[in-house]
């Protein structure tokens, strides 16, 4: 029973380390390529409200890449404090795919980050411009590093088992899994709507306080157009990310569609209840063959049962249902409010030439929409990992074989301190990004008023 509670222990706790982790490079991935836009844009036109943008802009990023790697690191220690199976099994694979991360993408973004941040004012304009595409390249080489060991832990290929040790017999399979393409894509595309909900959210606060710059004006509508484009182009490649899933994690998709049954015409569950005891839900409400259309693109098409994922003996050997089942739907309904939000923002916008053209209650609605993108990838998050379990490598590492032996105490001690220092960081982070659109409407009231504006990011000019 100790083993179980601390295996569930080293779970959760890894859950939160993860989850907290990855609400900042799926910031940082986008927002490095929007502030390339605002520089390139601004060498363009030469209007500075897009250099204005910018250097409000690279302050987030600043302190999103902080508490990244930050995050980040506390992460890593637990694959030989938690986890140490899964190092001992695969870390021929996992250890240099980390490592390329590393060496490709963190130095990178090590290296030119301080120049991006703080080399304005000291260096040319095309090496201050060179340096902040490096940056963004670098933050997206690391996603790309990531997912790649991610991909593999769910599709793994390119490598052979000797004595229970995974080793490499192609590295171009390894890196180039089946799944790879897919999670690279729909990962991208969540930190595209994540910054541009995140870039709208904050815009509509700093016009709410006040704040009629032009600068303002720009990044709403810029943060709403990339909605309205990116979030056609991620549903459709969710429904390729499905097949590809259907085709490699039939398990998965099952529970998420919460069917229980291998049959044809399986409905889209709008809303149940999963009841793994008893194997079946309750309180249906679906959408007829909607499930086989998607799925199958057919209403006759036949979608994978759970019942087909229990051994002989009753052990399951499928992911738990209403986790899966739920947080799917938590992500599909997210995405569906970006899109309905982003289009209506563009309407009302095109309508009434501006930001003046939307209703205030639209304006009000955009500020909290600045976590909707944190919200879907989350829930998208613990769709993909919670859905590959029991396995922690699909077919080759059982998860429970992974987990090392601590003491359940000092796991839940530890959770414990984990938890209560991330929400502080999230408060604090969040309060951050309120305060830092208070002091920018600040500064541009005071040269309304022709005081000379404070509190400049070093080496960056006053604004």
């Amino acid at each position: 029973m100790d083993m179980l509670d601390g295996f569930i222990l080293s779970r959760i706790q890894f859950a939160a380390n993860i989850s907290f982790h990855i609400l900042f490079p799926t910031i940082t991935i986008a927002l490095g390529w929007v502030l390339v836009f605002f520089k390139l844009s601004f060498a363009r036109t030469g209007n500075e409200a897009w250099m204005k943008a910018y250097f409000f802009w690279v302050k987030v990023f600043a302190l999103s890449f902080a508490m990244g790697v930050v995050s980040g690191i506390t992460m890593s220690f637990q694959f030989g404090t938690n986890w140490p199976g899964f190092m001992e099994s695969v870390g021929n694979i996992a250890g240099p795919l980390l490592a390329y991360e590393v060496l490709t993408a963190f130095f990178l973004e090590a290296v030119f980050l301080g120049i991006m941040l703080f080399g304005f004012s000291r260096v040319p304009g095309w090496a201050h411009t060179g340096a902040t595409i490096l940056v963004a390249f670098g933050t997206t080489m690391s996603a790309f590093w990531i997912l790649v060991l991610n991909s593999w832990m769910h599709t793994p290929a390119g490598f052979e088992m000797r004595d229970g040790v995974a080793f490499a017999t192609d590295w171009f399979a390894i890196i180039f899994n089946p799944s790879m393409p897919y999670r690279l894509v729909h990962m991208l595309l969540a930190s595209g709507l994540t910054v541009a909900f995140l870039i709208a959210s904050l815009s509509a606060l700093r016009w709410l306080m006040g704040d009629r710059g032009e600068d303002v004006r720009k990044t709403l509508r810029l943060g709403m157009v990339m909605g309205a484009v990116l979030i056609p182009i991620q549903i459709l490649a969710g429904d390729m990310h499905g097949l590809n899933t259907l085709e490699h994690q039939p398990a998965k998709v099952a529970a998420m569609e919460g069917n229980w049954e291998t049959q044809s015409n399986v409905p889209l569950l709008l809303f149940a209840i999963p009841d793994e005891a008893a194997r079946e839900n309750r309180f249906e409400i679906g959408i007829p063959n909607g499930a086989s259309l998607i799925l199958k693109h057919h209403a006759d098409g036949v979608v994978p049962g759970l019942n087909d994922f229990v051994a002989e003996d009753g052990t399951i050997q499928h992911p738990p249902v209403a986790p899966v089942f739920w947080s799917f739907r938590v992500m599909v309904a997210t995405g569906m409010a970006m899109l309905v939000m982003s289009w209506a923002a563009l309407f009302f916008m095109r309508r009434g030439r501006g930001i003046e053209g939307l209703p205030r209650i639209m304006i009000w609605a955009l500020v909290p929409m600045g976590l909707s993108g944190w919200v879907a990838t989350l829930a998208g998050w613990y769709t993909t990992e919670i859905g590959r379990q029991p396995w922690l490598v699909t077919g080759v590492l059982d998860t429970k074989a992974a987990v090392g032996d601590v003491a359940p105490a000092l796991v839940a001690s530890t959770l414990i301190a984990y938890l209560v220092v991330y929400a502080a960081l999230l408060v604090a982070y969040i309060g951050t990004l309120v305060y830092l659109a208070r002091r920018q409407v600040g500064q541009d009231h005071d040269k309304t008023e022709g005081r000379p504006a404070t509190g400049a990011v070093q080496g960056l000019p006053a604004e």
